[in-house]
Formats: structure tokens, C-alpha cells, sequence
């Protein structure tokens, strides 16, 4: 009975061990995961024509959206709201970056996006390009996308899209800092980008 007792504890003081230890990596995971730059390399095209790549996003902080033109209530929304935050942030517009990537890449072209773009903001740039480079960067940022017909008798024809609708805001790094929600409380939304200004003076 002594050496069942002894191997009994031997074994639970083994497990204890293991767990101890797995929390310990978990800790170091999620600690090296911090400091990782969010997304992955890619190489697309600027509503104004020229060629983009991650780098764009690791140059200062940075707000990321993805949608799409045709899109009818959520892009317009909050590309309206984006603007008006980062003009009350950042009015010298030297501070903060952000774009809007299609997740349409068959439809919306960098012309399309630039002219879209430019009836609700001056603070944002788009960022299209090949579809199959576009779909594997939103991918890379998890982003979920899914083409929607407006006639399921018809799926060739006429279609919306639904995605994520979050606002993501990366640090100078390209490191993820936290995330605006579609229609987020306004005073929220605005400590959430001075929280991303001040990390980046700090």
C-alpha cells in the first residue's frame, strides 16, 4: 500500500510538473506573439497606382479596415467615422496611417477605390491589386469574407459581400494593439487611437 501511496504522489507531483511547465511556455508564446508584426508579406497596388507592401504598415501607426465599394451600409459607415477620428487625433495627419483593402478584388480596382475614397475621406488609402494576392493577404489577417448572391436562383449574377467589419489598429512595429468595433462608442474609438499615438511617442 505504501509504494501504490508513493508512486500515487510520484506520479501527481510529475503532472504538476508538466503542467507548470506548459504554462510557462504558453507565457513565452504568448509574450513572442506580442511582438510579432500582425499579417503577412505581400505585394499589391495603391489607389494612386503605385506598388505596396507590409513595410507600408510598419512605417508609423496604423489603422487597417478591409471592405469593399459596392459595399452598402458597414464600409461607408465607418470610413465616415474614421475620418472624422483621425482628424480629431491626428488634424496634422502625421501621426497615424491607415487604409482600406478590398476584399472584392475582381470588381474593385485601385482607380475605383481611389475615386470611391475620395468622397468620404482624405485620410485613407485603398489598397487593391490581383485577386489571388488580395484574398491571401486578407487571409493572413484573418479576415473573413464571403460572396454573397443577391439571388440564390442566379449565383453568377449580382452579389454582396460580408466581412469583418473591425478596425484594426497596428503599432509602428506592425504589431496588433487592439481593435475598433463596428460602431464603437465614439470616445472609445478615440482613446483607443491616442493609446496607439501615445505608445509610438512613448
Amino acid at each position: 500500500m505504501k509504494n501504490f501511496r508513493r508512486a500515487l504522489w510520484g506520479s501527481i507531483a510529475a503532472i504538476c510538473v508538466v503542467i507548470v511547465w506548459l504554462v510557462y511556455q504558453i507565457g513565452e508564446t504568448n509574450e513572442e506573439m506580442m511582438h510579432i508584426p500582425m499579417g503577412p508579406d505581400f505585394t499589391l497596388t495603391a489607389d494612386d497606382g503605385s506598388e505596396i507592401t507590409q513595410a507600408a504598415f510598419r512605417e508609423k501607426p496604423t489603422a487597417l479596415f478591409f471592405g469593399f465599394t459596392h459595399c452598402p451600409e458597414v464600409c461607408p459607415t465607418t470610413l465616415y467615422e474614421l475620418n472624422g477620428w483621425l482628424h480629431e487625433v491626428d488634424p496634422d495627419g502625421n501621426k497615424v496611417d491607415a487604409y482600406w483593402i478590398t476584399i472584392d478584388p475582381e470588381q474593385d480596382t485601385p482607380e475605383m477605390m481611389r475615386n470611391y475614397l475620395s468622397n468620404v475621406t482624405d485620410r485613407v488609402t485603398g489598397i487593391a491589386g490581383d485577386p489571388d494576392k488580395v484574398r491571401a493577404m486578407a487571409d493572413g489577417f484573418g479576415i473573413y469574407y464571403e460572396k454573397v448572391p443577391l439571388d440564390p436562383n442566379d449565383p453568377d449574377g449580382d452579389y454582396t459581400m460580408n466581412h469583418s467589419a473591425s478596425v484594426f489598429l497596428l503599432n509602428d512595429g506592425g504589431v496588433l494593439q487592439s481593435t475598433i468595433a463596428y460602431q464603437e462608442e465614439h470616445d472609445m474609438a478615440i482613446e483607443k487611437l491616442k493609446r496607439l499615438i501615445d505608445t509610438d511617442d512613448g
